[in-house]
């Protein structure tokens, strides 16, 4: 690999790459099929301290940087595509918006309990009429005294059937437009919130996907998250970050999906030989090992200029964008190497298939990251 690591990077990858082998990987075509969240996954991942692995130390975070997190999210991802999402939104939906715009006061008492892992994070801001236009938001919060009260529903949302506190967009003046919206901190025990897991989906089966109903739920003034108005920028910083996580993932599940298919390659026998020695075979896995280095630099061009204080949203987007869509390729051509045996579950390659999809979606389709692209370079 070209990116030279520094000596603490290279550290995690090979504390998360043997964790992942041992720990992640038995257990992922059986949580596939049953769809059994990785709890005890998450409590061992917190012993290691990983859980708050790029936040400060001060609020119980490993210190880390943002290429550090990518480099986890990769190895995670490698072997469980559900155990990436799952963290990677915990870090970068749950615990960055408090961290990039929280009070001290917020930090110690919501950031700390995700950085120890005690519950997991997550993050409030799809909405069924509001997705790529997350402008549209309809969740709205009135001020009465010194209390918000909060109703509407938001759908998609990763994690937060673990989480027992969540960051969530809601209009607070609808004259305003997208700056008539604010970010709260509010508690998911709170009376009128309920969330409910009944999503049936292609892939990620063990990750945690959920809506999220808010009927008359209260939240105190203190629990703005940020300055009231500010939400929609908020959140817009907020999903930069999540593109490098979402950009990591995919470089994991098609390095895995990969090496499983030059595996295979190599075992498998036709015509005489190893369907490795066929130039076709050949030419397909040297695009997928292009693609993949590719979008690996790419992912921690983007980690690097964020951990350096530079503007990074085009490279996010890119990188998002890049590595999603040849994770999907470099799947497609893994289960076309396995020939037949590629559509079978045994061969995981297909687990990879439909896990890959919603990288293409999540956090921004890849029609909105080409938006965001235009706009950065000038159109």
């Amino acid at each position: 690999m070209n990116f030279d690591l520094t000596e603490e990077q290279a550290m995690i990858r090979k504390l998360i790459r043997d964790f992942a082998e041992a720990e992640v990987a038995p257990g992922a075509d059986e949580r596939d099929r049953t769809g059994e969240f990785p709890k005890e996954i998450f409590n061992k991942l917190a012993k290691l301290g990983i859980m708050g692995l790029p936040f400060p130390e001060q609020y119980g975070g490993g210190g880390a940087d943002t290429v550090s997190f990518a480099i986890a999210v990769e190895e995670l991802s490698r072997v469980c595509a559900s155990t990436g999402i799952t963290y990677s939104a915990h870090i970068s939906l749950g615990g960055a918006p408090i961290h990039l715009f929280g009070t001290h006061e917020q930090k110690e008492k919501y950031l700390t309990p995700l950085c120890t892992g005690e519950y997991l994070g997550a993050f409030g801001l799809t909405e069924p009429n509001a997705g790529s236009d997350a402008g549209g938001t309809q969740t709205t919060a009135m001020l009465e005294g010194d209390q918000w009260t909060i109703n509407g529903s938001k759908c998609f949302i990763t994690n937060a059937s673990f989480a027992k506190n969540l960051a969530i967009t809601a209009v607070t003046d609808r004259s305003k437009g997208t700056n008539g919206i604010s970010a709260f901190i509010v508690s998911t025990e709170a009376p009128g919130f309920r969330v409910i897991n009944n999503y049936e989906k292609m892939g990620l089966h063990a990750s945690n996907t959920t809506e999220l109903i808010l009927e008359n739920v209260s939240a105190s003034k203190e629990n703005l998250l940020g300055v009231e108005g500010n939400g929609f920028k908020q959140f817009l910083a907020t999903l930069d970050g999540g593109r490098i996580g979402i950009g990591a993932m995919a470089v994991g599940i098609a390095q895995g999906a990969y090496e499983k298919a030059l595996q295979y390659a190599k075992e498998r026998k036709q015509f005489g030989q190893s369907i490795s020695k066929f130039q076709a075979i050949q030419f397909k896995l040297a695009d997928m090992a292009m693609n993949i280095e590719l979008a690996r630099n790419m992912v921690y061009k983007a980690a690097w200029l964020k951990d350096q204080g530079k503007k990074f949203k085009k490279e996010a987007a890119m990188a998002k964008l890049f590595a999603s869509e040849i994770c999907m390729r470099v799947c497609d051509q893994a289960v076309q190497i396995h020939g037949g045996y590629g559509y079978m579950k045994e061969y995981q390659v297909e687990r990879f298939f439909r896990d890959a999809k919603l990288l293409e979606i999540g956090e921004g389709t890849s029609e909105v990251q080409r938006m965001v692209i235009a706009r950065e370079i000038g159109c």
